[in-house]
């Protein structure tokens, strides 16, 4: 029986789940949330997760939600001996280090990018900080194919869901070699990046305009 997977595609975090699955050969049943209809508060789905926010899973009754521990669930579960989530202690652990700090940088490009591009104020500490931590990936990835070891895992793929995101909004890496270097290789070698990670910019584009307009909204119900 699939896995369902509450998502939409414009979320690096639901990309990043989508590639874990493919790598593993698990089926996901997509279930498409639009945020901009503010599905993200409807009772069901709230009900299903609390935090109100994708993606979330529902694996035959068992349900989760933070996109790193669904794709460290999923390689547990499924792919125990893939090196997709290294066993050994060393490696997993610096797996995890890695998608502690990508967490860290996608907070970051909420906090600045896309608040920017739904056209809300942007407090310019934290736009420094920003790019500080992109700077700072920028050197720790270096010369390196993969984030850990010789082989792909779970890090490389949450950091380049969260790298293509920049993509989306229009940012260009180049000042930052490294992880350009690193992201462009990932994404010629794996042949499914076009199709999980590129969004067509009419589509952005609406979904950006539609996340503007439900902003609006609730600011001005908040408001009265």
């Amino acid at each position: 029986m699939p896995i369902d997977i509450y998502m939409f595609k414009v979320s690096p975090p639901c990309r990043a789940v989508l590639m874990t699955a493919l790598e593993i050969n698990v089926k996901l049943n997509e279930k498409l949330i639009d945020p901009s209809k503010g599905e993200l508060l409807s009772p069901d789905f709230v009900k299903l997760n609390p935090t109100h926010a994708v993606p979330a899973i529902d694996d035959n009754g068992f349900v989760m939600w933070e996109s790193r521990a669904i794709m460290q669930f999923l390689c547990n579960k499924y792919a125990p001996d893939s090196t997709l989530y290294p066993k050994d202690a060393k490696l997993r652990a610096q797996v995890d280090m890695w998608l502690n700090m990508d967490i860290s940088l996608y907070i970051k490009i909420r906090q600045t990018l896309v608040t920017g591009y739904y056209g809300m104020p942007v407090k310019p500490e934290d736009e420094k900080q920003l790019w500080a931590n992109i700077k700072l990936i920028d050197q720790l990835i270096g010369n390196r194919q993969y984030l850990v070891g010789d082989r792909l895992t779970i890090a490389d793929l949450s950091l380049l869901a969260t790298s293509a995101g920049t993509t989306l909004l229009d940012q260009d890496l180049t000042e930052y070699p490294h992880f350009k270097q690193w992201s462009d290789g990932l994404a010629q070698s794996l042949p499914y990046y076009q199709e999980i990670n590129i969004v067509a910019p009419e589509v952005r584009q609406q979904f950006i305009n539609n996340m503007k307009a439900y902003m609006s909204k609730m600011k001005e119900m908040m408001n009265k």
